[in-house]
């Protein structure tokens, strides 16, 4: 009798285990529905914003433009002075108005510049290229500028700013890279 009586407990268990784990589950899928539908939101609260405000897209100063993305994205104030463009590959040399930083913008990752030096076959190659992305110290400050950290309306403005500074054409320049060295 308590052989049965124990039997049926742990079957009672094991019944309303799953009855609990099959509720848990269909409260996940309603909460994972819910987060979807808040994200889509979001998403079309944005585009619809960002329709409102694309239409007014101007960059009448690409050096206070930058200066102040800079200065979003890094968290301090660089107050940079463009000094040169290399063109391949891309890169806006910059100083700080102390002369302490050395500021280089370049739509190229970290990744991406050390597999244009592995790249470089010939070692004379290295002294006549004299871009800075090229001969950079591996300790500098690298910062991501994109849509996340230097403003909504930053993949619309960027290219303007870049072409202003640099007179090269890039359409689909939606993040850029702030490499700062001492």
């Amino acid at each position: 009798m308590e052989i049965i009586l124990a039997i049926v407990v742990g079957l009672a268990v094991i019944f309303f285990g799953a009855l609990i784990s099959m509720g848990n589950e269909r409260q996940r899928k309603a909460i994972d529905g819910l987060r979807e539908q808040a994200v889509l939101w979001a998403i079309q609260d944005l585009r619809i914003k960002r329709e409102r405000l694309a239409r007014e897209v101007q960059v009448n100063n690409p050096v206070d433009w930058l200066n102040k993305t800079t200065a979003k994205v890094c968290g301090f104030n660089l107050n940079v002075q463009v000094v040169e463009f290399f063109d391949s590959p891309q890169a806006l040399m910059c100083a700080s108005a102390d002369g302490t930083n050395q500021i280089i913008f370049s739509p190229f990752s970290p990744t991406e510049i050390r597999q244009i030096n592995r790249n470089k076959r010939s070692r004379l190659s290295q002294y006549s290229d004299r871009n800075p992305l090229l001969s950079m110290s591996r300790h500098v400050q690298v910062y991501e500028m994109s849509v996340l950290n230097g403003g909504i309306l930053l993949d619309l403005e960027l290219p303007l700013a870049w072409k202003s500074l640099t007179n090269q054409d890039t359409e689909n320049l939606e993040r850029l890279w702030v490499y700062i060295s001492n």
